[in-house]
């Protein structure tokens, strides 16, 4: 049986350092926690729902709940999140939203206009239209633990976590992250039904309410270790958040070849000369205020 905590009242949009946490939990308990759809303050509540400057107050569009008190988190130690499944709400939606996304036009905020899909999603499928079905593949937006200090807006991320958006934070998936905090402070939200690479849309994957249902483990810290790392079934992986978009992919091939050199037995040198033959990486979001990157290596190739 898992804990449930609900999303009612306890909606942050800021991941902050000394916000008092809502919930204390223990390393291995089996936690559900209710996630807000993105933008949804009673916004998206049907399939003819739109989205309108006059319901929209940025940076308030990106709730995650939380913080959790971690027993026995306290820097020195990373916090290994291990997402179990996730259950989705009905509807989902994805909308532009002028000075928002790919193409901004910061100036006169008119691009393509407002434009909202709202969908639904049942039995596997977000269904697009009478003629399209698209596979879900859920995944967590905001994940992460309460920064070294202040406050950061959950439309962003750090070496903290945050506004990720990264497909391969899902079900099946363990994220690990550095505390900075007594009871590392984790905050959960921004869920997706699906995301293309890039997320190219600002308001744009197909945003969703959820329920997940995780579990976490303490661990002491890899001695090189700074942003997140990512373990799947098949994967290792590690991440970079930053502007400009090369500097983002440079501190995830930096970050894996620490990983490499540090557990995996391999020089500094021969790391860099391996990623340069099998690393699969991509930049999986550029619309938030630094992008994100990540890099990958299959399990299989490290023997």
């Amino acid at each position: 049986m898992s804990r449930t905590i609900k999303k009612d009242g306890n909606l942050k949009y800021a991941l902050a350092s000394k916000e008092p946490c809502i919930e204390t939990i223990r390393p291995g308990e089996v936690i559900e926690i209710e996630c807000e759809i993105n933008c949804n303050a009673g916004v998206i509540e049907s399939l003819d729902s739109k989205i309108t400057p006059e319901k929209v107050r940025f940076p308030f569009v990106n709730p995650a709940t939380g913080p959790l008190f971690v027993e026995g988190a306290r820097p020195g130690h990373v916090l290994a999140v291990t997402i179990h499944k996730m259950d989705l709400d009905e509807i989902g939606y994805t909308a532009l939203f002028p000075g928002s996304g790919m193409f901004p036009d910061w100036v006169r905020r008119k691009e393509f206009g407002h434009h909202t899909r709202a969908m639904r999603v049942a039995d596997g499928f977000v269904h697009w239209s009478d003629t399209r079905k698209l596979p879900i593949k859920p995944m967590v937006g905001v994940l992460g633990v309460a920064p070294i200090h202040g406050g950061v807006l959950t439309v962003d991320n750090g070496v903290h976590g945050g506004n990720l958006d990264v497909q391969e934070i899902g079900p099946g998936s363990t994220i690990t992250f550095d505390i900075h905090q007594e009871g590392a402070g984790l905050y959960v939200g921004d869920c997706h039904a699906l995301q293309g690479d890039g997320e190219c849309v600002g308001m744009g994957a197909t945003e969703i309410g959820a329920r997940v249902t995780f579990s976490v483990e303490l661990r002491e810290k890899p001695a090189r270790m700074t942003w997140p790392r990512i373990e799947t079934a098949t994967h290792i992986a590690t991440l970079g958040c930053a502007r400009p978009l090369e500097d983002a992919m440079r501190i995830a091939f930096e970050e894996m070849v620490y990983w490499l050199a540090d557990e995996h037995g391999f020089t500094e040198a021969e790391a860099y000369l391996f990623l340069g033959q099998i690393a699969e990486a991509r930049c999986t979001q550029v619309v938030n205020p630094k992008y994100t990157y990540i890099c990958k290596v299959a399990k299989d190739l490290l023997g």
